[in-house]
């Protein structure tokens, strides 16, 4: 009992020595590991899909399928962003913003990480397989080997590898769509993954040239690599942003949705295209900030005409 105490009064000893340092908790690293504030976004738009699939006459409405969609789904997320960060300890160790990270910062040994993520994304796909749907746990297989096997070691040869990393980020309503009982078959849901696809380009575009300098002292390939003006990343991201705008036509037309949702999603797409053209003449950096925050508020917005305007 002596030993245990002291034990317990050295653990806290070395927490609060810790925090005086501003070294990061456990919990904190773990937050971290799993990129837990990134991932809110995967929630969301699989939280939609689901909501979105139960109001076209799936399965009906859940609770507990639902919260079987998103258990799972976090945790196939979670574990894919840990096989990333493990495959990019050098380059993360090479840019400021991501040099403490639990991995580059030896807080967290690479085997456990290995073992952590391994775990996530076998629960993930088991748990889906068996409480949702096994197209849902099929949809999250391929969205982990996406991510972790041709996306994350395209980032050090190919700046196309944003286009192929929005493949994996725009599954998620997918599955969200198959668990609320959406078919895969079904061209609705493939819509709700055109929508978050195309949302990533100009989103990610605003995120390349901000970290540029980082991205390419770390030795990963972007298109805004060598863009100091920011004119070609800002064109592009205007291009990518007016197809988003132009995209949101196919809900109305095709019967998805009604024109409350087309007039609303093209007007944010070509919102979004003029602040990029606005940043593309000027160059500067707070002009493009604000773009990538706007692109933050798309998704809640739009998303949340869309299931209200679905058909």
């Amino acid at each position: 009992m002596l030993e245990a105490h002291s034990g317990r009064v050295t653990n806290q000893v070395d927490v609060e020595e810790s925090k005086e340092e501003g070294i990061p908790s456990l919990r904190e690293d773990l937050v971290t590991l799993v990129k837990l504030r990134l991932n809110v976004f995967v929630l969301i738009t699989t939280f939609f899909g689901f909501l979105i699939a139960t109001l076209s006459g799936g399965d009906g409405w859940s609770l507990w399928r639902l919260v079987h969609t998103l258990v799972g789904t976090a945790a196939a997320a979670f574990g894919s962003a840990v096989f990333n960060q493990l495959m990019e300890i050098k380059e993360d160790a090479r840019m400021r913003r991501t040099a403490d990270r639990p991995l580059p910062a030896k807080r967290i040994l690479p085997i456990w990480a290995f073992l952590f993520g391994f775990l996530l994304c076998g629960f993930g796909i088991s748990h889906l397989a068996a409480m949702v749907d096994r197209e849902a746990a099929w949809l999250a297989a391929v969205t982990i080997a996406i991510y972790v096997f041709i996306y994350t070691p395209l980032k050090r040869r190919s700046s196309s590898n944003t286009l192929v990393g929005a493949l994996p980020g725009a599954l998620p309503p997918m599955i969200g769509w198959v668990g609320g009982g959406g078919g895969m078959e079904d061209p609705r849901g493939w819509f709700l993954f055109a929508l978050l696809f195309m949302w990533q380009l100009p989103h990610f575009v605003s995120i390349n040239w901000l970290c540029r300098e980082e991205y390419e002292m770390a030795g990963f390939r972007m298109w805004s690599n060598g863009d100091e003006s920011g004119r070609r990343s800002g064109f592009l991201a205007a291009a990518f942003s007016a197809v988003l705008g132009v995209l949101a036509l196919v809900g109305p037309l095709s019967g998805c949705t009604g024109w409350a949702f087309g007039v609303v999603g093209l007007a944010a797409g070509f919102f979004l295209a003029w602040l990029a053209v606005r940043f593309a003449r000027s160059g500067e950096k707070r002009a493009f900030r604000q773009f990538f925050l706007l692109t933050l508020l798309y998704l809640p917005v739009v998303y949340t005409v869309l299931a209200i305007d679905w058909h």
